[in-house]
């Protein structure tokens, strides 16, 4: 019998509900696959912020975050809440852990269920089955930037040098008190790789055939063309998967108009952060868009899953939302921990509580309660195991 600990952070607005009702699917699967989890909760969002360290940088100090990489994985509700400064949650927690851990790959995974109507014309359940993989770490989330006034002073000037070339004969010249901000992206070759390789090895182990690789390497060339080059290099190592690139807004395009062409899809990190929201709505919203934070090396770092709904703050204590996202975030951990039928048989109850149709959340035209749909899916794990 194999033991996990895992952290659990419910966090801010929906959170705590959600993980409540993921908790307790996995509590189920434990009992069906015969494993045992080692829970601890943890208080960390906006309620523990302002009662405790108000104006402090993070949610979480420094020896905070070293504590939750004690665990074999960190299950996570959601975060975000008004009284709290996003430099303090999204990146004073989120961004923090993702680089903290090292966890340079974002899955997200978007399925379309039986018993959930997509609302693309014609798509039939499993027609939609997508592994988006977004870069975690890099591209313009590397937080490089600034913003300054135009005084004709030579902070202006030497901005003005960096941003225009010989080639480009850019008039950025700003009126006094008018404003310019910038951002920098940046990627590693390093970096490129690994997560590109992630996603040719998922799609060998999924014996899937096609790894779409998204760029903007038409115009910008500096950033993507990296990006472009080391898919390439990765592809020649996996003779049996097809390398297919796309550039992204052409992509947008055709995760809409076409989904069931794509397989596994390998984007840099604000493309994947955008485009695996416009998947999710392909196959009934966020409420069935789980996500795993994931350094694929347990040794390395810890790895957090979490549904990419965020917080909801409005359906806050009002236990009406679906769980079904952070379910299925507990299915990504169990597949990271190497239990594979657990997993599989967490997903497998839950598309029969959906496909059986008595049990709807509202997001899907149903009065179904959150632990309503929670206490289904878990009773329906049981069943399984007779």
């Amino acid at each position: 019998m194999n033991t996990y600990s895992v952290a659990l952070i419910g966090g801010d607005g929906i959170g705590p509900e959600i993980l409540r009702e993921g908790k307790k699917v996995m509590d189920a699967a434990a009992e069906v696959a015969g494993i045992t989890w080692k829970w601890k909760e943890y208080p960390y969002g906006a309620d523990h912020w302002l009662a405790t360290r108000k104006g402090f940088p993070t949610l979480v100090t420094e020896e905070e975050m070293a504590e939750l990489g004690q665990y074999d994985a960190v299950y996570f509700g959601a975060i975000g809440d008004p009284r709290v400064p996003d430099s303090a949650n999204q990146a004073g927690f989120l961004l923090w852990m993702r680089f903290y851990f090292d966890q340079y790959i974002n899955l997200r995974p978007a399925k379309l269920y039986r018993g959930v109507d997509s609302p693309l014309a014609g798509k039939k359940p499993h027609d939609i089955n997508i592994y988006f993989i977004r870069e975690n770490s890099e591209d313009f989330y590397i937080g490089l930037g600034g913003r300054f006034k135009g005084t004709r002073s030579s902070e202006e000037l030497e901005m003005k040098r960096a941003l225009c070339t010989a080639r480009f004969k850019l008039d950025i010249s700003l009126e006094p008190g008018d404003e310019m901000g910038y951002q920098i992206g940046a990627m590693s070759g390093r970096n490129a790789e690994r997560t590109i390789r992630y996603g040719f090895e998922l799609a060998r182990k999924k014996r899937l055939t096609r790894v779409t690789v998204l760029h903007k390497a038409n115009v910008l060339t500096k950033i993507y063309g990296l990006w472009v080059e080391r898919a390439t290099e990765v592809a020649k190592n996996y003779p049996d998967i097809e390398l297919d690139f796309a550039i992204v807004d052409a992509a947008t395009m055709w995760i809409v108009k076409r989904p069931e062409y794509f397989q596994v899809i390998v984007a840099p990190n604000m493309f994947g952060d955008i485009l695996s929201d416009l998947a999710a709505s392909t196959i009934g919203g966020l409420g069935f868009a789980p996500g795993g934070n994931i350094n694929p090396d347990r040794k390395a770092g810890v790895s957090m899953f979490e549904p990419i709904s965020g917080s909801a703050p409005k359906y806050k204590g009002l236990n009406k939302v679906n769980p079904i996202a952070q379910i299925l975030a507990g299915k990504l951990m169990l597949e990271h921990l190497g239990e594979d039928r657990a997993a599989e048989l967490v997903e497998q109850a839950t598309e029969d509580v959906l496909a059986a149709g008595k049990v709807r959340t509202y997001d899907i035209g149903g009065k179904s309660t959150c632990s309503e749909m929670g206490d289904a899916v878990a009773e329906r794990l049981l069943r399984l195991k007779a």
